[in-house]
């Protein structure tokens, strides 16, 4: 008898999680963003004999079903803790926890991507910059698994050997080589980028390098919110969450930042506090990723302007740079074509062009336009 009630309560209790979780995917209300993944989620496709025939419903239906699934969210953290700790697995879905970092596997080496974004890099030298006066400069932003993954196990490409081949690739462009000043405490522990309290000799260099005065002299300001990077948000891990610090300065309080984005001009400070209240603190800085953005500095003691092609990390350095300028023109060719700069960005009279970005993207390249 024993044995009996035994089996049928492990009968009751699988059906209510089979069919009670089945019917609270069904009739559950469906989500159409995740917050903690920062990403818009699939919704299951509407029923119809003509999508049931051509098996786009079942195709579109599997597709979906993960993303609308109940209690997903506690299901992915249950996932990662049981490969972290019981099963020891060395990352989760590339996410990986080293040295207090969470970080994501960044291998191989792409050469078919630093061949992309070199072209793009000559293309836009060829068509609007070699005929001007502008110097032109070229640095890379080691991701922080240049400092973290090897030493720990993890595969890691030689960003000594990935940096020789872009600037082998673009032969117009002086290099400079901020590598030996970055280590992994340069970075936030739950993000992909580096904070912008420690690199204010990073942007010495370069300012030093392309001929321009620098001014180190910033206030210290925290966010009285925690920051959840985008590798919290992946790994399904808690773990201690890292705070913003962002520096200011009187040149930099009066500036503005105009953005030129949807063929729209609008005006944003330099820190966007309007930002604080989405789910990605980090795009205070510049308001975030945008196509072009222009700060004029009319505090300048001389006339100086500097173009940026740039990938996120840059919207943290660039108020760093403010005070060195007269104007910065901020490009991200993410957001807009590299053959429809003209009239927007304002090559003649710029004293420098710097292209400045991380092995991140440079190694994904293909997300440039």
């Amino acid at each position: 008898m024993t044995e009996k009630i035994k089996y049928i309560v492990t009968v009751v209790i699988s059906a209510v999680i089979l069919f009670g979780l089945g019917s609270w995917f069904l009739l559950k209300e469906p989500a159409e963003y995740s917050e903690s993944e920062r990403r818009a989620l699939s919704l299951l496709p509407e029923f119809s004999w003509g999508s049931v025939i051509s098996g786009e419903f079942m195709k579109d239906f599997e597709n979906a079903s993960p993303d609308q699934f109940p209690l997903r969210d506690l299901f992915r953290s249950l996932k990662a803790y049981a490969s972290e700790y019981i099963f020891n697995k060395k990352d989760n879905n590339k996410i990986f926890v080293a040295d207090g970092h969470l970080s994501k596997l960044e291998y191989p080496m792409n050469d078919d991507m630093i061949d992309y974004a070199g072209e793009k890099f000559s293309f836009i030298y060829d068509k609007y910059i070699k005929d001007t006066d502008a110097e032109v400069f070229l640095s890379v932003i080691p991701d922080k698994n240049c400092f973290i993954a090897q030493d720990n196990g993890y595969l890691s490409f030689d960003y000594d050997e990935f940096s020789k081949k872009l600037s082998e690739k673009t032969p117009f462009a002086q290099y400079i080589d901020i590598k030996p000043l970055l280590s992994a405490e340069d970075y936030y522990t739950t993000d992909t980028h580096w904070k912008q309290e420690n690199i204010v000799d990073i942007a010495d260099k370069l300012c030093t390098e392309m001929g321009a005065p620098f001014n180190d002299t910033f206030k210290e300001n925290k966010l009285n919110k925690p920051f959840y990077g985008v590798y919290y948000n992946q790994s399904g891990l808690h773990v201690p969450t890292d705070e913003i610090v962002y520096l200011t300065s009187d040149i930099i309080d009066g500036c503005t930042v105009t953005n030129y984005d949807a063929g729209k001009a609008v005006s944003y400070p330099v820190y966007d506090m309007k930002k604080t209240e989405g789910a990605d603190l980090y795009e205070m800085f510049l308001s975030g990723t945008v196509a072009v953005s222009v700060i004029e500095n009319p505090a300048a003691e001389e006339k100086r302007e500097l173009i940026l092609f740039r990938d996120s990390f840059g919207s943290s350095i660039v108020p760093l740079f403010i005070s060195s300028y007269s104007k910065i023109t901020v490009v991200d060719i993410r957001y807009i074509a590299s053959g429809a700069l003209t009239g927007l960005v304002d090559f003649k009279n710029a004293d420098s062009v710097l292209f400045l970005y991380s092995t991140v993207l440079l190694n994904n390249s293909v997300a440039m336009k």
